[in-house]
């Protein structure tokens, strides 16, 4: 198709998911179809957008949050979160021995894993001093699996018949990034996006420790800072609690950033190329997988018998 034609359909197509006729399920599916049939005419443009645009929706949904509500999860979370993101990394580094893997890669996909996502890989890379390469193989295979789990888990969810709060626990242990958490979430049901957000956010804050411990046993110069955007939930989680007396602003706000979700996973979707694929090959995949398959399915089972 003639580049003339590509751009006004990539347009019409992200107009569309402004619209309420788009879900977030969607929308990925959309701009990743796109991108592998037609390719994105926008490429790098959407990408440099995507990462603003995730971390404003992120801000915003944190405005339908009680701030007591996230201290109540860290807290009670506590041992969870250090046995589980300390258990993750491990398995993950016992399967980057059994693939002989590239040790970097294999450590920022079990970090991505165990954290969430693209920003831990994006904190440790410095950390570990991991070339471009290893970052960009670590980031598409956990994009590509960010994208299935959107699409697999509200399906997998009612076939266990969880519930609201279930799930979005469950999303939250379980999904890589956190936009795939929340669109994940969102679609399942408003209880579990307010508890998947609030879970994840929560887990993202122990980047720092884990990069700081990393960077002690590599004896790295490097350090990692919180990412902004969880700094920016936090205090639009205080706001919301604090300053009842605007909660029509609030819900707002609110709403437009589970649109701008919407959109940005659009985006997100449309990164997807071909090239990115062949430039991961097959191990990091494979490797990336059966992680997440143990790591998910355990913690379902946990879930289901109550223990989490």
């Amino acid at each position: 198709m003639p580049l003339t034609l590509k751009k006004p359909l990539f347009l019409i197509l992200l107009a569309l998911c402004i619209t309420p006729f788009i879900g977030a399920g969607s929308a990925l599916v959309i701009g990743a179809a796109f991108a592998m049939t037609l390719g994105n005419p926008f490429a790098e443009l959407s990408q440099k957008a995507s990462k603003w645009m995730l971390k404003a929706a992120v801000v915003g949904l944190g405005f339908a949050v009680d701030f007591n509500q996230v201290i109540e999860v860290g807290s009670s979370s506590l041992v969870l979160t250090i046995v589980s993101i300390t258990a993750i990394i491990g398995l993950g580094e016992i399967l980057t021995q059994v693939f002989k893997l590239n040790r970097n890669t294999g450590v920022l996909i079990s970090f991505g894993t165990a954290i969430c996502g693209g920003s831990a890989i994006a904190a440790m890379a410095p950390v570990i001093k991991a070339k471009d390469h290893e970052v960009a193989v670590a980031l598409g295979v956990v994009f590509m699996l960010n994208g299935v789990g959107l699409l697999l888990f509200p399906a997998i969810g009612h076939y266990f018949n969880l519930t609201e709060q279930q799930f979005g626990m469950w999303a939250a242990l379980a999904i890589h990034d956190t936009s795939s958490v929340v669109g994940a979430s969102a679609t399942y049901g408003a209880v579990a996006l307010s508890i998947a957000t609030t879970v994840k956010l929560t887990r993202a804050m122990w980047i720092i420790p884990y990069t700081a411990l990393a960077g002690v046993f590599l004896r790295s110069d490097e350090k990692a800072s919180i990412p902004l955007f969880i700094v920016g939930f936090v205090l639009a989680a205080l706001i919301n609690t604090y300053l009842p007396q605007f909660s029509p602003v609030w819900s707002v706000i609110n709403i437009v950033a589970k649109q701008l979700l919407i959109v940005t996973l659009f985006l997100i979707g449309s990164g997807l190329s071909l090239a990115v694929l062949k430039q991961a090959g097959l191990k990091p995949f494979i490797m990336a997988i059966l992680l997440w398959i143990v790591v998910s399915s355990v913690i379902l089972l946990l879930i289901l018998d109550g223990l989490i």
